[in-house]
């Protein structure tokens, strides 16, 4: 049904104009208490043997929404209602900022893609504050906020642009995300190098311990695909240095090896982070590097292609606690939650595994035991 509704109605429109559309009826749904109530028991039925700990959080289950979706916190329970296990909110700036010209979202429907150049738009940290403090929930969700640089900020002032976001939000989150990863922002990634990167998330870890003294957020670092080998086994040693408490791996990629071929020449030399099914290989190979670089000393979260059951089984025994998907919700809807959790629950039933954790980062062990 939805891939009809997808074909007839949202292929034809827009994609950032279908994606406010959508956000505004499953808020509408989240509103009214019948009709959550009716959906939360058909998308999100709860399964004990998918419960996950993950960075001393628990959560009914390891499979989240990427940040990107929800960028100023304003529908956290409809997507809860929906059958997600975490919300991660944001990109935030400590400046409230439009995002770049539209334009600015592209579908790569055959290749089940997307292409963004997004920006980073958003309300601006003191504005989600204060909606996250206001918010009244309905549901149980552990929330993550991911914060990012204000593009009108210099590289050599971001480390106080970060702070300042910090210091709004971490009261508020459930767990803070460093982005330093996304390509819209210029010289965002120039952050990565760990010479940038070491007094930021210094900063931000003081700052968070600062303005949260009773109670420890937890930290993470979002980090590329297209790093190097070098790169993602200096960032790994880096995050274990400093005590953080996971890594994320991956955002989008600026690469575009394996589109053209059904995606039109127009859409592929579109510029920005291209997210979905081609990202699959190469975020997988980043997060079995980090599993075999860091094991169990940090809380893994694999993301980027993730369309389906088997994408997430086969993250979970790469190494990652977590999965997260945002591309293939837009490809199939809101059920698409729900299946991810039945193939996951009867995965880990078929496989020798009595639970979630014990099957992450199990491939990637019997690998490096070779």
């Amino acid at each position: 049904m939805y891939a009809l509704f997808f074909r007839l109605l949202f292929r034809r429109m827009d994609p950032e104009r279908a994606h406010h559309l959508a956000f505004g009826w499953i808020r509408l749904a989240a509103a009214v208490p019948g009709v959550r109530a009716l959906v939360a028991a058909v998308l999100a039925p709860r399964r004990p043997a998918l419960h996950t700990e993950a960075f001393g959080l628990t959560m009914p289950g390891p499979f989240g929404l990427a940040a990107g979706f929800d960028k100023n916190a304003v529908a956290i329970d409809g997507l809860a209602m929906l059958g997600f296990d975490h919300v991660e909110v944001g990109t935030v700036t400590a400046q409230a900022q439009p995002g770049n010209p539209r334009k600015r979202l592209f579908r790569l429907v055959a290749d089940r893609a997307l292409i963004n150049r997004m920006g980073f738009n958003n309300d601006g940290s003191a504005a989600v504050a204060a909606r996250l403090a206001a918010r009244e929930a309905v549901f149980r969700t552990t929330v993550g906020v991911n914060i990012g640089k204000t593009k009108v900020v210099p590289e050599d002032e971001a480390v106080a642009d970060y702070v300042r976001s910090a210091e709004r939000l971490a009261v508020h989150a459930d767990y803070l995300v460093v982005n330093v990863s996304s390509p819209n922002t210029p010289g965002l990634r120039n952050l990565q190098a760990t010479a940038a990167l070491r007094p930021l998330l210094s900063a931000v870890r003081e700052a968070a311990d600062r303005t949260v003294p009773g109670r420890r957020v937890p930290l993470l670092v979002k980090i590329a695909p297209d790093l190097a080998d070098e790169d993602v086994d200096a960032v790994a040693d880096l995050a274990v240095e400093l005590g953080l408490d996971g890594i994320i791996a991956t955002n989008t990629t600026i690469a575009r090896e394996g589109l053209g071929l059904r995606s039109s020449p127009g859409e592929v030399q579109e510029t920005g982070g291209l997210s979905g099914a081609p990202l699959k290989a190469g975020s997988l190979e980043v997060l079995r590097r980090l599993y075999a670089r860091v094991g169990d000393r940090l809380t893994l979260v694999g993301v980027g292609g993730i369309e389906d059951a088997e994408d997430a089984w086969q993250r979970i025994l790469a190494g990652a606690t977590l999965v997260q998907g945002y591309s293939a919700f837009v490809y199939q809807g809101p059920f698409w939650m729900r299946a991810v959790h039945k193939g996951l629950a009867a995965r880990l039933a078929a496989s020798p595994y009595e639970t979630l954790a014990d099957a992450v980062g199990a491939d990637t062990r019997k690998g490096t035991a070779r």
